[in-house]
């Protein structure tokens, strides 16, 4: 790794979001007897779904997530749920961070959170992390990488770590149509399109279950963590608050929905959050064949899950949208993702009628 290659670091902790640092401490230490001192507690930028603290003693290095302040709708901000997965599938998935303790004592924090160990290392977000070049033969590889550790996932074999509960059972693609296109309902705002042709097309146009397996639902550069001496090896996954057992192609759908090229247009490039424009990327239709290739599978209609994961980013962005809208948030990065809803509304459209020649 370069000497100025940045690792995130986290930063004071934002007020209001403060931890009860002795009711932590004494807690941590009835599960863990080993630790030493008193740990120094800094928070990470993100979180504006759940808080994510660093807790570094003097021996152990350690992360605390937790559900906000004030949350009400606990299947939202299910710590339980996300610790389970993670513990699962950490012998079967190495990348899986490491848990160290769930704690549902209100008396400690209000809330459920877990503890695990942190993973040191490198982490891709719009551009690559400061102080990292990599060429175009080294971004092709950390690509690669990336695609096979998803496929990697989908390959665990579920019953085996004790995830069979995890989902719903068949007809995951039918329900995940209907439960977007009423959370688009439930969203809209005068300034953005109805969706109608785009839902209807995917309600007529689902299929049944490709296969179930654990999947991720949220896959992007910036979920992954890269070694630090070897910063085309992953060695982390995170944030896994939506994993579940379903389709394996709307996971991949989904993840394509993010991957942007650098000759796309102004508004696709304008929503990059992931350096998918590097000299030595895969384009999105390569890791669809890469993909395929690795796991075998053969979609009748591949369109179908492109489709659906772009629709799907849409309802995301108009929620944020929403809450703007509506005065819940003031943010001004919120003002003009009705944009956005509308260009990826264009966007369903251009790949339906790509997909029916």
């Amino acid at each position: 790794m370069p000497p100025t290659a940045t690792i995130d670091p986290a930063g004071a902790v934002r007020p209001g979001e403060e931890l009860d640092l002795p009711a932590v401490d004494a807690w941590l230490k009835a599960q863990v007897p080993t630790l030493e001192g008193t740990p120094e507690v800094t928070q990470y930028a993100g979180g504006a779904s759940n808080w994510t603290y660093r807790l570094k003693y003097a021996n152990r290095d350690l992360i605390l997530r937790r559900p906000p302040a004030g949350t009400k709708a606990k299947s939202a901000h299910d710590m339980a749920r996300e610790y389970t997965v993670q513990h699962a599938l950490k012998p079967a998935y190495p990348v899986v961070p490491t848990m160290v303790g769930l704690c549902q004592d209100p008396a400690v924090l209000g809330s459920d959170f877990y503890v695990m160990e942190r993973i040191e290392g490198l982490i891709p977000r719009k551009h690559l992390p400061r102080g990292l070049a990599l060429d175009a033969k080294q971004t092709r590889a950390l690509c690669l990488n990336v695609v096979s550790k998803l496929v990697e996932l989908h390959a665990v074999d579920s019953a085996a770590v004790g995830l069979t509960s995890l989902g719903k059972g068949p007809g995951y693609p039918t329900r995940q149509v209907e439960g977007w296109s009423a959370r688009y309902e439930k969203a809209r705002t005068w300034n953005v399109a109805r969706f109608r042709y785009v839902r209807d097309w995917l309600k007529a146009n689902t299929p049944a279950d490709i296969a179930t397996c654990v999947i991720h639902n949220d896959w992007r550069f910036d979920n992954v963590v890269l070694a630090p001496e070897e910063p085309t090896r992953i060695i982390g996954v995170l944030d896994w608050e939506m994993a579940t057992l379903g389709d394996p192609l709307m996971d991949l759908g989904s993840a394509l929905a993010y991957w942007v090229h650098a000759d796309d247009d102004f508004l696709l490039r304008s929503t990059r959050r992931q350096p998918t424009h590097l000299p030595g990327m895969l384009r999105r239709e390569e890791v669809v064949e890469y993909y395929l290739d690795q796991t075998k599978l053969k979609p009748a209609n591949w369109t179908f899950y492109e489709v659906f994961g772009l629709f799907r980013l849409a309802v995301i962005a108009q929620q944020i949208y929403y809450r703007y809208h509506h005065q819940q948030t003031r943010n001004p990065a919120f003002k003009n993702f009705w944009v956005l809803v509308n260009y990826l509304g264009w966007r369903c459209h251009r790949l339906i009628r790509k997909g029916a020649r």
